[in-house]
């Protein structure tokens, strides 16, 4: 049977090149195109920040401003346009929208961290539903992400489902990151004008979950990874909504992340200093040496350089990486270099490390694209020990730039790399099971091991990595399976 192509909507409140925090943005940004280019109709909604300017990107006001139902009136709020995209191209340019609030959005310059989040989004939430009755479009299917989008799943499956206008519309709610759930005091439902929305059994005494909340009312949900589907059941990492998460179960499954080839190639990449692909491969030695020289450690090719992309966070594992760093540069002959930032306490632990293994070591505390960039191409380990991990994509990026990965077997980690042990000699990268030093230690032995003594086989790991595909297109078609499932159950 030949499925029409279908309309969807895909809200969320950060999306590359509009506005970047975290992952998100990237899943945003991506994405929509790639749905789009198996001939589905998605636009991207997202609200209109401070830092959006609209000359920059080519933005237009739609229509007259719009009336949204908040606090004890109305918020009039602005539509403008653009795409997302190739403008030359049309086809494949994904039409974008942005909500223009000048008391919630578009006067703060920042996209997170003010005292009234709940009440800006909620205000995003409303006015996306809003806006919809402005255009002469209509999803049939809503994809709402994270926290700050899980009003529209409730309102849909609460009020919308007596107006005739959005009655028909279905919902998937995708959960990026379980730790951040939208838990404010329930005085929200009144500045939402949605007092009728009962109260879950997950939801903490006087509060209003916006996580549960999409949780409880899409029509399906999705995690970003197979693996965190399963792992976010269980009462150690459902964040105290697996009792939820179990009850809708049949509704939930897990959808791997992809990373955007063309933004991330080290055959075009402007900013490493050769570029290279599995038919060229050699060329990545420049690059080693390349990174060694910025970083002012010793040139040499034969001591394995490990390299690491992180904030610096405890559920990134850094509360592993001093005991393994005294291990690696103390008793094993490499080297190391990180680039991130986070909590003081870690940025401390890093310098203090570094401070004993000056030649061997060398910590950049900030973020930092480029050399991230070049670390992803000269390094020759990217260690990634996170604690919970929902997919990650810099495991992804680094095998696609020929860095092989050793990482914890938790969530998107172990849906992405395959154990070269376990593989029986025909893996991607190397993986630890417990969240221990001495278990992450192992992984690393495993892999120098085969670094020092079996090049070829050191070469077919890389090269595999390279191999693999995690681009965007076979998300894409995993995702246009669920919005006609949702569509399907919501017509039930």
């Amino acid at each position: 049977m030949v499925r029409k192509p279908l309309n969807i909507l895909f809200l969320a409140a950060e999306a590359v090149p509009f506005a970047k925090v975290g992952g998100l943005a990237d899943v945003a940004g991506a994405l929509p195109r790639a749905i789009r280019s198996l001939g589905h109709d998605v636009r991207l909604m997202i609200p209109r920040y401070g830092t959006i300017r609209s000359n920059q990107f080519n933005l237009d006001k739609i229509g007259d401003p719009f009336p949204v139902p908040v606090g004890p009136g109305q918020e009039h709020i602005h539509l403008i346009g653009g795409v997302l995209g190739s403008s030359s191209d049309q086809q494949d340019a994904v039409p974008v929208y942005l909500i223009w609030s000048d008391s919630y959005f578009s006067r703060r310059d920042r996209v997170y961290g003010f005292e009234d989040d709940a009440q800006r989004f909620a205000v995003f939430g409303h006015s996306a539903l809003a806006a919809l009755t402005l255009l002469n479009w209509k999803p049939d299917v809503i994809h709402a992400n994270d926290w700050h989008t899980g009003i529209v799943p409730t309102w849909l499956n609460t009020a919308g489902r007596r107006d005739p206008f959005y009655r028909e519309i279905a919902s998937l709610f995708t959960i990026h990151n379980l730790a951040y759930q939208g838990a404010v005091g329930r005085l929200i439902l009144t500045f939402a004008q949605m007092e009728y929305v009962k109260h879950l059994s997950v939801e903490q005494p006087g509060t209003v979950n916006w996580m549960a909340q999409g949780i409880a009312h899409a029509d399906l949900v999705n995690t970003v990874s197979p693996q965190y589907a399963q792992e976010i059941l269980t009462p150690e990492m459902g964040m105290g909504l697996s009792p939820l998460l179990v009850e809708r179960r049949e509704r939930l499954c897990g959808v791997l992340n992809g990373i955007d080839y063309e933004q991330w190639n080290p055959a075009t990449d402007p900013h490493i200093p050769h570029r290279f692909d599995v038919a060229s491969f050699d060329r990545r030695a420049t690059n080693k040496t390349a990174l060694q020289q910025q970083a002012r450690l010793p040139v040499r090719p034969d001591v394995p350089l490990v390299g690491m992309v992180s904030p610096l966070e405890e559920v990134k594992g850094l509360d592993l990486v001093e005991p393994v760093l005294e291990w690696l540069l103390g008793e094993v002959e490499a080297q190391f270099i990180i680039v991130g930032a986070g909590q003081p306490h870690y940025h401390e632990m890093i310098e203090r490390v570094q401070d004993r293994f000056p030649d061997r070591m060398r910590a950049f505390l900030k973020f930092d694209d480029v050399l991230a960039r070049r670390i992803y191409a000269g390094a020759d380990l990217f260690l990634m020990p996170s604690g919970v991990e929902p997919c990650g994509q810099e495991q992804m990026i680094a095998m696609r730039y020929g860095c092989v990965p050793v990482v914890s077997a938790v969530g998107g980690l172990i849906d992405t790399v395959a154990d070269h042990t376990a593989m029986h000699g025909r893996g991607t990268g190397f993986t630890f099971s417990g969240h221990t030093a001495e278990a992450c230690q192992g992984a690393l032995q495993q892999a120098l091991d085969i670094y020092r003594d079996k090049k070829d086989a050191w070469r077919g790991i890389q090269r595999r990595g390279m191999s693999v595909d995690f681009s965007w297109s076979a998300s894409a078609k995993e995702y246009v399976k669920l919005y006609q499932r949702a569509v399907e159950l919501h017509t039930r």
